[in-house]
């Protein structure tokens, strides 16, 4: 698990945007995106949780048809899901005191990843506008 919060947080105070939402998307179908409480026991919990839902399988049609070995992965990012969207207020993203961003790589090898990083809302002086920002952050995880 590798934690963006830091990085968004950087990303949305460089935006000048004050209020609105930053929206994360992860490039590629075997990484997921979301919220939880970054520490140790659910670092170990979260991906052991998931390979006991989706265990790694060659009866997986994906497995039938590519031979790769990461049919589980492609399902396990699916079910957290690629995306997520955070408030924004003050310039900083709206999350609970033990919450934090994190990016999982389901894949069975590292991969470079890219997370796409959109802020919309408004920012001094655009009461009435709204501007968007995208930028990319990449990585390489196992």
């Amino acid at each position: 698990m590798h934690n963006l919060t830091e990085a968004v947080n950087r990303i949305v105070s460089e935006s000048k945007v004050c209020r609105g939402v930053v929206h994360l998307f992860n490039v590629g179908s075997t990484g997921a995106l979301g919220t939880i409480e970054l520490e140790p026991g659910l670092e170990e919990d979260l991906p052991a949780v998931l390979d006991r839902l989706i265990p790694a399988s060659r009866d997986y049609g994906h497995e039938r048809a590519w031979h790769d070995g990461n049919g589980h992965s492609h399902l396990q990012a699916t079910l957290l899901g690629p995306s997520l969207t955070i408030p924004v207020k003050d310039a900083r993203l709206v999350l609970g005191t033990w919450q934090q961003v994190f990016h999982l790589e389901c894949d069975v090898r590292a991969r470079r990843r890219t997370v796409a990083v959109t802020v919309i809302g408004e920012g001094p002086g655009t009461a009435d506008s709204r501007k968007a920002v995208s930028l990319n952050a990449g990585w390489k995880e196992r």
